[in-house]
Formats: structure tokens, sequence, C-alpha cells
């Protein structure tokens, strides 16, 4: 995946960065065949994922936890489609963030960050309020897993 982002938001998003930006996502290739890739991807509570586009097509299947796209609420078991080249972003709510898969009809593909700066000044903010939280978070699936441990050992 190229990431990219506008040349004059760079150093922001360096700031951000620094301020555990990177703390805030977890991303894992699972399957990468010519023409076919599924990604899982944890966004955690509160991460702010910048408006952006991709250049292919892309199917989301939320696995676990909840996502605010635009009025819409979305949970475990929703999915959404987002058509190549059309701009888009989602919120985590929730404590623990969402889980996703992201399908493709590519293995290589772009992303294409169109947020300004006030989008990146409100972005460092918030890595400074969150980095602490999202160091020590557990993915939702994690929690579910713990939860179903502790069931079946009563």
């Amino acid at each position: 995946m190229s990431v990219e982002f506008p040349s004059d938001v760079r150093p922001q998003v360096t700031e951000a960065s620094k301020h555990g930006l990177l703390d805030g996502d977890q991303v894992k290739v699972l399957f990468d065949l010519p023409g076919f890739s599924l990604i899982h991807a944890w966004i955690k509570k509160n991460y702010p994922l910048s408006l952006h586009t991709h250049d292919t097509d892309c199917l989301y299947f939320i696995v676990s936890g909840e996502l605010r796209l635009g009025n819409e609420l979305l949970g475990k078991g929703d999915g959404f489609f987002v058509p190549a080249n059309v701009p888009y972003t989602y919120l985590a709510v929730g404590d623990n963030g969402v889980e996703i898969l992201e399908f493709r009809h590519s293995g290589q593909f772009n992303f294409k960050s169109l947020s300004k700066g006030n989008f990146w000044n409100k972005a460092i903010e918030t890595c400074k309020a969150e980095q602490a939280a999202w160091q020590h978070a557990i993915s939702p699936l994690a929690l579910n897993a713990q939860h179903d441990d502790t069931e079946n050992a009563k």
C-alpha cells in the first residue's frame, strides 16, 4: 500500500506520529494474491482517520465493535462498500474501537489523504490525549475470547 499526504500537512502528520498516531490502529494483511486481498484492521477508539480515497473498490465487514460512517452507526455483522476514488472516513466508537475486514480486488492500492490542516491540528491533540490508552488497549475480539474463556471455565 502506498500512502500519500498533501505536502502542506506533512509536518502535522509527523507531529501526530510523534504523539502516537501509529498506536491508534493495527493493520494486518491476511491474504494477498494477484487480483484479491483481505486485510484485518483494528481502529482504536477516537483514532483520527483522515478523509481519504483508495484507487480500488473496497468492501468492509465489521467483525467486532462499532463505527460511525456519516450519520450511520454500524456494528458487528454490518458492512459497507466504498467505490474506488470516493472520499470517505469513519470514526471508531465504543471503548474498544472497531475491527474490520477489508476485501479488495487488488493487493496493491493507495491511501490518499485529503484532510487539511485543521483536521491534523485536532488529530495531534487527539493523539496526545489517547496515546496511552491506545498503547494499552485490548482488541474487541481478544476481549470476547477472554470472556468466552471465563464463561467456559465456570
